[in-house]
């Protein structure tokens, strides 16, 4: 049976299970396998309270979030987190999709170790073009992943149940994260496409003046490349060493030491001209990475140049 909905909530496993026709074994975790779906679902949106990852192997539907398709190929993995909206498209309503994953609710993670490294897992974050795309071996330990977990709920619920479950669902999260690297490396080139985009941007942003309306963020140069602030974060720290915003800082202050060595105008102008509202605030930045403030820095070219001259 066909079901659309403007907006559908998914506050509970239960209220997803019964989306699809599925069983619910724990109120706070399921292994999902559309292929065993009773009931298909078509041209909703999903507002996720829950923590999901979906493998699709074959399943010609298509995701949205944020008004942009997802990256959502044949043995390709997506995870969604609390808080987003998620554009739910089938092609084909009368064949269930052959997706499989596991959906959990924050509350499994209480008093568990998970509970404090959640927030580490930044693919939650990511969003449209950003799937995992699992080769032949990686897909396989992906399900071995999900049997495990659904081995555990299968039982009767006791004491050591949701720590056992998490601490399978960890075990997941930490093989996404090590395949998410292997994806970066493969990337190279496409990623170092990306890394020359952002220094190009950031050097056009700072030497163009339009700094002076706003300071560069990262989020401007993620849209840029059509990434998520994360996404577009894990590439450049991955290519540099160095996060986005620091290679950010670091440009602003080559900047300041331009001007500072340039010019005889004041800090404060400096400071505004590159995007800071209060000049304490600019100082503040200087100081931390250039280990002296922008006067001091000022004094010392000035010095060393007489020097130089004499």
């Amino acid at each position: 049976m066909k079901q659309d909905s403007a907006i559908i909530k998914l506050d509970s496993i239960d209220a997803y299970n019964k989306l699809y026709g599925l069983e619910t074994k724990h109120p706070l975790v399921t292994v999902i396998d559309l292929t065993r779906a009773t009931r298909t679902v078509n041209h909703v949106v999903m507002d996720y309270d829950l923590y999901a990852l979906f493998l699709k192997n074959g399943a010609k539907c298509s995701l949205k979030y944020g008004r942009q398709p997802y990256d959502y190929q044949e043995g390709s993995v997506v995870s969604f987190s609390p808080g987003q909206l998620i554009e739910v498209d089938t092609e084909i309503d009368e064949i269930a999709p052959d997706v499989k994953g596991v959906m959990f609710h924050p509350d499994l993670m209480y008093k568990t170790p998970l509970a404090s490294k959640i927030k580490e897992y930044g693919f939650f974050d990511y969003s449209q073009r950003e799937a995992l795309h699992l080769s032949a071996d990686e897909r396989r330990i992906f399900n071995q992943c999900l049997e495990q977990i659904n081995e555990e709920i299968s039982h009767q619920i006791d004491k050591h149940t949701a720590n056992i479950v998490a601490s399978h669902i960890q075990v997941l999260l930490d093989y996404v994260t090590r395949f998410y690297e292997r994806q970066f490396i493969t990337r190279a080139i496409v990623n170092s496409d990306i890394l020359g985009k952002f220094e190009s941007a950031l050097n056009t942003y700072l030497e163009s003046g339009q700094s002076k309306d706003r300071l560069p963020t990262v989020n401007y140069f993620a849209k840029l490349v059509h990434l998520t602030p994360g996404y577009f974060g894990d590439i450049i720290k991955r290519e540099t060493g160095l996060t986005a915003q620091e290679i950010i800082t670091r440009r602003i202050v080559e900047r300041a030491k331009q001007r500072l060595t340039t010019s005889n105008d004041d800090i404060s102008v400096i400071a505004y001209e590159l995007g800071f509202q209060y000049p304490q605030h600019f100082s503040r930045m200087f100081k931390r990475v250039a280990r002296l403030s922008p006067s001091q820095f000022r004094e010392k070219q000035f010095h060393y140049t007489i020097i130089k001259t004499d």
